[in-house]
């Protein structure tokens, strides 16, 4: 056994932790809500998607780390701790988020709002006429969902359901009663189809009233001749990281195995406690006990629980003229107007590159809806991850099917939190007569590609579409994704052998154009990597340029470390979570990191090398994750197209060259906001791309001014989250002789409603406001 001090042990490791990583991201989104330049509606939509963002993150990355506790698995974080030590320091970090995030919203935002036509009020602030209403929807609407449960000796202690709103109240019989000075408890939880806020129109403004207000304005009414000596709000968050332990059993059915875990993870073990102050001691002694937390767990709340609904008041459409405007999509440089009209003529002689959501997914879905009419063609290969609802894509292959078209569809059925409806949505083109396939055992296919086979006199093309981004048409006008749309020969080649290893049983060699997860992803990308570094000792032109949403696998990083040693200028641009190091001399001083956060959501996926001066670029739906590299189906592209290259490339330039949305990562992990400097103008990327033209991509000369010279420096200043100086106590922990596998996954566990034991305590120290900023 060694002795170590977690400080030590965290400011060493060459790695940065993943989910601390993840919080600081967070912190970034918090950042938007924060900006005093923009409207106080935009400013609550990213606050809300900030709530969003933690419950997931509660759900599957805090979920996953109870897994290891809960039954005793080893499990090193990337910052060196062991599991007890880092779920400290992990909800010490989750409770300073939370801390900032309420008060951006009470201290901030909340001020700003009957100057901006709308109030958020309780039903006491009513005026006597709006009580009147008010009284009336909890009569009429509220009162007949409500069901009261008791905990008592004789009635079991309630199934929660994860993420509603609930009352615990605490009541007493009126001393004449038989049961004289006995208190009880019990529960109301509101059920989730009621909205978030019950509306009122005033004079000058919209008044938004919490549901729980009235509830809790009429909770007598629930509770007849009996005290009420306490009611408190409070919600939960279950553990919703189950892994589902799939047989190669023939006779097992995969559909019901899928939902046979939904229904288990209404069950997942309470891994977080949010509540009102002052709650009573008895409600939180029987949770507690019931749920095996500790103050760890507990999140105690000075304002509004569930801040996910503040979007019904960002969408009231009194507020319309209100948000900013989304600016329309522009047509593709590689597209003419008019060409898709007839997209099976175009692309006979022409490749498309698509860049959404400046430019609009309607060729895609249009190519689909052409090819489900069209006489001529004779199939359609696809791969679905997530849909929008009332989804055009599942229209075309409605479509298809009904004109006779041989239409096959994998539908991943494991895509997080959207099971349920692939799993619709599957049956519905079955019933239809499309071919089906549910997932490939024990991995996830997050590629996406389709194939279209139309029969063009003696011979026949495959016109092929891949890229970054999900066929959502919905999602389409908010994450900027990549796509490409061709008829290449080699690429129909390299995505029919694709096909026909996801839907059938076969291992073909090397593709051409392709790189493919879990077959060899990751050493393609190493040896990638290695090439650039071997250039560079040669005294060759060298460089990377990475794009996407996280970086976490450590071979990799520690390949871009070697590469960094050698003299290979590298830029990363990660929106989300990264796990490298950068500017650590000796390691990485040739590294910088930046995320991208603002009006979209970063969804590219770009991965640039610089070859000798003959640049290599793929695109594709991976990150650099060990999930991605192991336990998924993906897929990346070459991008050969000259014209098509020169795209991608000034992607990846506008992107280096934002000041606006950018954050710069420094060597502790914390990011700095990047402001333009002294006669920098002003470059937002999430506008400059609805007005690029040739010209611009003919400028965009990446190599020679962000790989040549160094393109950014970290500026001095005050980070937007927490560094690791200010998370880190100096306990002692202990490591173990052994090795352990570090970030590893568990073997398939059912989720419980509590383990066996109680947990070890971890006390989370005081919040100070001066240590808070972003993650």
């Amino acid at each position: 056994m060694k002795l170590f001090k977690s400080s030590d042990l965290i400011r060493k490791s060459k790695y940065i932790s993943r989910d601390l990583s993840w919080l600081r991201f967070n912190y970034r989104v918090l950042d938007q809500a924060r900006d005093a330049g923009r409207s106080v509606l935009d400013r609550l939509r990213f606050l809300g998607i900030t709530a969003s963002n933690l419950d997931e993150f509660f759900m599957i990355r805090v979920g996953s780390l109870y897994n290891y506790l809960d039954y005793g698995k080893l499990r090193v974080d990337y910052s060196g701790l062991r599991e007890l030590p880092f779920r400290r320091k992990l909800l010490d970090f989750a409770h300073r988020f939370v801390h900032d995030q309420t008060q951006t919203f009470t201290q901030e935002l909340r001020p700003l709002f009957a100057k901006n036509g709308f109030d958020i009020l309780s039903v006491s602030e009513l005026t006597e006429v709006e009580q009147k209403k008010a009284d009336g929807y909890f009569k009429n609407t509220v009162f007949p969902l409500l069901t009261p449960m008791v905990y008592d000796s004789y009635h079991g202690f309630p199934l929660m359901m994860n993420q509603l709103l609930v009352f615990g109240v605490v009541t007493r019989m009126n001393p004449e009663g038989p049961e004289e000075g006995q208190e009880r408890l019990t529960f109301v939880q509101i059920p989730a189809n009621l909205a978030r806020f019950f509306e009122l129109q005033r004079k000058d403004r919209v008044i938004f009233v919490p549901i729980e207000e009235i509830v809790r304005a009429n909770l007598d009414k629930l509770f007849r001749n009996v005290d009420i000596l306490s009611a408190t709000l409070m919600r939960i968050t279950r553990n919703g990281d189950f892994t589902l332990e799939e047989s190669d059993d023939i006779d097992v059915d995969f559909i019901q195995e899928i939902q046979l875990g939904l229904k288990t993870r209404k069950r997942g073990r309470v891994v977080r406690l949010e509540v009102e102050p002052d709650a009573s001691n008895l409600l939180m002694n029987v949770l507690k006990e019931r749920w095996k937390i500790d103050n760890g767990n507990v999140f105690v709340i000075n304002g509004l629980i569930d801040l996910r609904g503040l979007n019904q008041i960002v969408r009231h459409p009194s507020f319309r003229d209100k948000l900013p405007r989304s600016m329309s999509p522009v047509q593709p440089l590689s597209l003419p107007l008019g060409a898709d009209e007839n997209l099976f003529e175009y692309l006979k002689h022409h490749d498309v590159l698509l860049h959404h959501p400046y430019n609009s997914i309607d060729p895609v879905v249009k190519l689909l809806e052409q090819a489900a009419e069209d006489p001529h063609v004779l199939g359609i290969k696809q791969t679905i991850y997530r849909l929008a609802d009332d989804s055009r894509v599942t229209a075309a292959l409605l479509k298809a099917a009904e004109n006779g078209k041989h239409v096959s569809v994998l539908f991943e059925v494991k895509a997080r939190f959207d099971e349920e409806r692939n799993i619709r949505e599957g049956t519905k083109l079955e019933k239809a007569g499309c071919f089906v396939i549910y997932g490939v055992s024990k991995y996830k296919t997050h590629t996406k590609m389709a194939m279209i086979i139309r029969k063009e006199g003696e011979k026949v093309t495959r016109y092929v579409h891949i890229g970054s981004g999900n066929y959502n048409e919905a999602t389409s006008r908010f994450y900027t994704d990549v796509s490409l749309l061709t008829t290449n020969d080699v690429y129909g080649h390299d995505v029919s052998e694709f096909f026909n290893v996801i839907t059938g049983h076969s291992q073909p060699d090397d593709y051409e154009y392709l790189i493919t997860a879990p077959k060899d992803m990751r050493q393609q990308l190493i040896q990638l990597i290695r090439d650039e570094a071997r250039n560079a000792k040669k005294g060759l032109p060298a460089g990377i340029v990475m794009k996407m949403n996280s970086l976490e696998d450590r071979d990799v990083i520690d390949e871009l470390y070697k590469a960094s040693k050698a003299g290979v200028p590298i830029r990363l641009i990660v929106r989300g979570i990264c796990c490298l190091r950068p500017g650590r001399p000796g390691l990485s001083e040739n590294i910088e990191v930046r995320s991208i956060v603002g009006e979209y959501l970063e969804h590219t996926r770009l991965f640039y090398f610089h070859h000798a001066g003959h640049p290599k670029l793929y695109s594709g739906s991976a990150d650099v994750m060990v999930r991605s590299f192991d336990r998924r189906i993906e897929a990346l592209f070459l991008i050969v197209n000259p014209q098509l290259m020169r795209e991608a490339i000034n992607i990846l330039y506008f992107n280096l060259k934002d000041n606006y949305n950018t954050y710069l990562m420094r060597e502790d992990g914390a990011y700095i906001k990047r402001v333009p400097e002294e006669g920098e103008p002003l470059f937002n990327v999430h506008k400059e791309f609805y007005f690029k033209n040739y010209g611009l991509m003919s400028d965009s000369a990446l190599y020679d001014d962000y790989l040549v010279k160094k393109s950014a420096d970290v500026p001095d200043g005050e980070a937007v989250s927490p560094s690791e100086d200010s998370l880190i106590a100096g306990e002692e922990i202990v490591l173990p002789d052994e090795d352990v596998e570090i970030n590893g996954v568990p073997e398939p566990l059912p989720l419980v409603e509590a383990p066996a034991e109680p947990l070890a305590p971890g006390p989370i120290p005081p919040v100070i406001a001066e240590d808070v900023e972003n993650v």
